[in-house]
């Protein structure tokens, strides 16, 4: 490849350069399989294409899905084989019925989603019917769209990233790895069970074999924090500090009032306790009592 050249089109790649672009720089030859798909979405008029790039098989890699919607093949086979190079396993495809069908049919890990599709198709269609699906999918909105306006517009359509063209890959790689890094967060805590209690921290309502528990405010704070520390000896600092906001000992029973009532709404009759005093240190939630030190 000749120094400082891309083999597509400069209107593809126009900021590519060995300076900014060096892990790009050595991007191989299309295989023959697609080649031969660039000249049959050159000659398509409107007809529905799509195709894989399979990765090289390394143990190394996470092989992260990617779905990228893009009528224009030169610009799509770039970012596929920039993808691939990194370990991807990358679709692409050419309009908009193939592609929706694909983001609702299959799982991915970012959908790259171009707005100006054939046939008139807005890409924001797609996004707002995989919204309306539930499918929360990440979207990141690649288009030559890019007034204020259209940005807005995406965000507001459901899209979770907006980058505009032209564009270098680098950055189209970082913000793709954000926006996985950021679908792999896990969703918080809703709901937390030990034995028969469970605790919702939604609806902040909590029951025991299926019985309702009438609970006061900072008694439901009091139990969901024994159960976030369930099998652990919880202090009376702690319980001071994380259930009453105060940063000294007030020299009160206020601990131990609120234990009691809790200990009237959860244990009593049923047949294993489950709140535990632990002598001189706290109190614990456990249904396994006997690992506890001095228990009473």
């Amino acid at each position: 490849m000749p120094s400082g050249k891309c083999v597509w089109p400069a209107v593809i790649c126009p900021r590519f350069s060995p300076e900014s672009e060096p892990e790009m720089a050595q991007i191989p030859a299309l295989p023959p399989a697609a080649a031969a798909l660039s000249d049959v979405l050159s000659n398509a008029e409107g007809e529905s294409t799509a195709y894989s790039v399979h990765p090289p098989t390394a143990d190394r890699y996470r092989m992260y899905r990617y779905l990228i919607i893009e009528d224009d093949a030169l610009n799509a086979r770039y970012i596929a084989e920039g993808l691939r190079q990194q370990g991807a396993h990358v679709n692409v495809c050419g309009d908009g019925v193939q592609g929706i069908a694909q983001a609702v049919g299959e799982n991915w890990d970012v959908i790259i989603l171009d707005r100006m599709l054939p046939n008139g198709f807005d890409g924001l269609q797609i996004l707002q019917t995989l919204r309306s699906m539930g499918k929360q999918t990440p979207v990141l909105v690649l288009s030559a769209l890019s007034a204020t306006d259209e940005r807005v517009r995406g965000l507001r359509a459901g899209c979770d990233d907006y980058l505009t063209k032209p564009f270098a890959f680098s950055e189209l790689s970082a913000r793709l790895e954000a926006l996985v890094r950021r679908a792999q967060i896990p969703a918080p805590t809703r709901e937390m069970y030990l034995a028969d209690l469970r605790v919702n921290l939604i609806s902040r309502s909590a029951e025991r074999a299926g019985q309702p528990l009438s609970l006061q405010p900072r008694e439901f704070r009091l139990l969901a924090f024994l159960m976030q520390h369930a099998h652990q000896i919880v202090t009376r600092t702690m319980l001071l500090e994380s259930v009453w906001d105060y940063r000294f000992d007030p020299q009160t029973n206020v601990i131990d009032v609120h234990i009691s009532r809790l200990r009237a709404k959860v244990d009593k009759g049923f047949p294993t306790p489950l709140i535990h005093t632990v002598r001189g240190v706290g109190y614990s939630l456990s249904d396994h009592p006997q690992d506890l030190p001095e228990v009473i």
